[in-house]
């Protein structure tokens, strides 16, 4: 099944809407990039027409995705293959002034890899220097019963987060300054919790407000899982060294079903639809501890980057210029160290 419309622009350009607040600073802390992603191209020319439609788009963060690996050499270092690939994305942006850079990524390594992690990390600070700001490795398991009803079944081992080989390799990433980054299912954030106090003194960012499933057997689920996830994310909040993206709600595994609709969710519909997830996280982690991302070009299945953004300023409309400048811009820039 080709989860791209056929003509998707098109599909997507259903919904027109006004840029709001077009002047505020963005930066986008969490998009991939792809030679090809499910059948489509993804490179920072495709990328440049999302963050080009009308927002104040001024950097943006690569998120590792397991692309360009290198096919040869041993297997801790076939990551280094990304790394190149996003440098070079990062250089032709620059050379054809497509728009907003890449201000650094976040790369991957296997942190259970204790006797080769240093070594490897070296070695994607060779190539990218200051650029290469963490690690993303995933926590994201899926069940068994589950796999067949989802576009992307992690695959990671169920008990990843509290293994203490796993626990070791988080920690060294904040002894050596960079941060860890996740995406999990919502029915994991027990044990992110109890990985985020294992390791307080790194700096780890949750993705995608820790994945609420809505298809296969959690179809028709949300309002379940929202009452249960709302006291885990009031309890991950006492952990200081975490902090939220929020976005990632609008992939097909989340189960609103707007990549089959006949035409995408405008901004108002994004937010009658997901604003309480929003709004909790918010509620309780602060600005200060969250930034908007945009998780393209997988958000992309379900609706347009100028809804996206547009939905997030309708969300912020009522705080104050420092928070919403924190929000689309500044926190990601100080977790991050982006200059």
């Amino acid at each position: 099944m080709d989860l791209f419309h056929e003509d998707h622009p098109a599909w997507l350009a259903q919904v027109d809407e006004a840029i709001i607040d077009p002047d505020q600073p963005i930066i986008d802390p969490h998009h991939h990039l792809w030679p090809e992603v499910m059948g489509h191209v993804y490179n920072v020319d495709e990328f440049a027409v999302d963050t080009n439609t009308g927002h104040n788009v001024i950097g943006t963060v690569f998120m590792e995705c397991s692309t360009c690996y290198r096919e040869d050499g041993p297997e801790h270092e076939k990551s280094l293959g990304e790394t190149e690939y996003v440098l070079a994305q990062a250089a032709r942006i620059k050379e054809l002034d497509l728009g907003a850079p890449i201000l650094g990524m976040v790369g991957h390594v296997d942190l259970r890899e204790t006797a080769t992690l240093d070594a490897t990390l070296d070695k994607h600070i060779a190539l990218a220097g200051d650029f290469f700001k963490g690690i993303r490795h995933a926590g994201a398991s899926a069940r068994d019963e589950d796999r067949q009803s989802m576009l992307i079944p992690g695959a990671a081992p169920a008990d990843l987060y509290l293994l203490p080989e796993f626990q070791a390799g988080v920690q060294r990433l904040g002894e050596r300054g960079l941060s860890y980054d996740t995406w999990h299912y919502h029915y994991q954030l027990r044990d992110y919790i109890s990985l985020a106090k294992a390791c307080p003194d790194t700096t780890m960012i949750l993705d995608h407000f820790s994945t609420p499933l809505g298809v296969g057997n959690f179809e028709g689920q949300h309002d379940a899982i929202f009452d249960n996830w709302k006291n885990e994310m009031r309890e991950l909040s006492s952990c200081p060294n975490v902090f939220l993206k929020l976005g990632g709600l609008a992939m097909p595994d989340n189960g609103f079903g707007w990549h089959l609709a006949e035409r995408p969710p405008s901004s108002d519909e994004l937010l009658a639809a997901q604003g309480r997830w929003y709004r909790h996280a918010l509620d309780c982690f602060g600005p200060s501890r969250c930034m908007f991302e945009s998780n393209f070009p997988v958000d992309r299945l379900s609706l347009s980057y100028a809804v996206y953004y547009n939905a997030m300023k309708k969300l912020a409309a009522g705080l104050s210029v420092d928070d919403k400048n924190a929000l689309f811009a500044n926190t990601a820039r100080r977790v991050y160290r982006l200059s």
